[in-house]
């Protein structure tokens, strides 16, 4: 699982903080999957979903308006991104998440961490005032 580094650090108090509680909504869907004594986990992944849905879309407004607000060159790419990731949250198929929770929510899970990671570590990084 995925844990806050000081390499994901961008020297922006309110992003960084906003940051480490998107690892801590991840770290709910990785607590759930691998929480043994819940046999049916779709309730839950989805309520967690949505709050990472939410709270995403909260965190990107606040991160394009301090970009915009600093003259960000790369503003428009930044929130392709971040418009991509909703997108794709927005996407997941709760049919075959309910028909197939442990796997499904394995794929989702690798596909949070893995843009979180990159995202953070390479586009983040650019605007970063370390």
């Amino acid at each position: 699982m995925i844990a806050w580094k000081e390499d994901y650090e961008v020297g922006i108090d309110i992003v960084d903080s906003q940051h480490k509680e998107l690892f801590v909504i991840a770290g709910k869907a990785f607590d759930l999957l691998k929480n043994e004594f819940v046999t049916d986990k779709y309730d839950a992944m989805v309520e967690i979903l949505e709050e990472l849905k939410d709270y995403a879309a909260f965190h990107f407004e606040t991160e394009e308006k301090y970009l915009e607000e600093t003259g960000f060159k790369k503003l428009f790419s930044h929130k392709m991104e971040h418009a991509a990731f909703l997108q794709e949250i927005e996407a997941i198929d709760l049919e075959e998440l309910d028909e197939n929770q442990e796997e499904h929510m394995m794929r989702i899970l690798q596909f949070i961490v893995n843009w979180i990671d990159r995202h953070i570590l390479e586009k983040d990084q650019q605007f970063a005032v370390k």
